[in-house]
């Protein structure tokens, strides 16, 4: 039986989820909603792509009901996770895409190269989306400088972090390690939604499958796919 899906939030992204859903054979969307009241109809897990402001409320809504929640809204007070109950299934994503998580590990261990080098490094994060996001940096920007900080040992407010929003870009991330010696550049660079769609699916069937309750993120997810990547040759093996 497919797995039932219900869609919070219509727009972009939103769409792009649905026409990903409706061309899969292992989905199927019950419903889907942009503002307002939740339907009651139940479905086996819920995807949230719709505002910051709104998360909140959707939460509230999942733990009520027992629907498992993946969260891929970014702009929110990540605070409220500390609210929900035991029981709660929720997967936060500020970004979709398992690409984005390597480039994240790979931050964190240009961060740790950058802390042994013989002078000093600058860091730096810069993300660029299209003219109509709202948050800046976005999430995944801060992600990634929170990544590279933590491999260098050094407060995330010392690693710029700058953002810019241009034209139509679905989204484009840069991490920066330079000094007098060289410049290291790490750069992960969307080129359609289908992308976060597809990894938004990926996210809902790994949630459902989860064997109990919990609070994961797609590094969760991720780690299935990345582990043997960055493990050493023989221990792969």
């Amino acid at each position: 039986m497919p797995l039932s899906l219900g869609l919070l939030g219509t727009g972009r992204l939103g769409s792009a989820v649905r026409a990903a859903a409706d061309a899969a054979d292992d989905v199927t969307v019950a419903w889907a909603v942009g503002r307002g009241e939740v339907p009651a109809a139940p479905v086996d897990v819920a995807v949230d792509v719709s505002t910051g402001a709104a998360v909140g409320g959707h939460l509230g809504w999942a733990a009520r009901t027992g629907t498992p929640l993946v969260v891929g809204t970014t702009g929110w007070d990540t605070g409220l996770l500390d609210t929900l109950p035991g029981d709660a299934r929720v997967l936060v994503a500020p970004n979709f895409s398992v690409g984005v998580a390597l480039v994240r590990r790979l931050a964190r261990v240009l961060g740790g190269y950058a802390a042994h080098a013989p002078v000093p490094v600058d860091l730096a994060v810069t993300d660029v989306h299209h003219r109509h996001k709202v948050d800046a940096p976005s999430g995944t920007a801060l992600t990634l400088r929170d990544a590279v900080a933590e491999g260098a040992g050094r407060p995330a407010d010392q690693v710029q972090t700058t953002s810019l929003r241009l034209g139509s870009v679905v989204g484009d991330h840069e991490v920066v390690a330079s000094s007098g010696l060289e410049t290291i550049t790490l750069r992960h660079t969307a080129h359609s939604r289908d992308l976060f769609a597809a990894g938004a699916l990926t996210a809902a069937r790994w949630l459902h499958a989860r064997p109990g309750p919990g609070l994961w993120s797609l590094d969760d997810l991720a780690e299935d796919h990345l582990r043997s990547l960055l493990l050493p040759t023989d221990a792969a093996a």
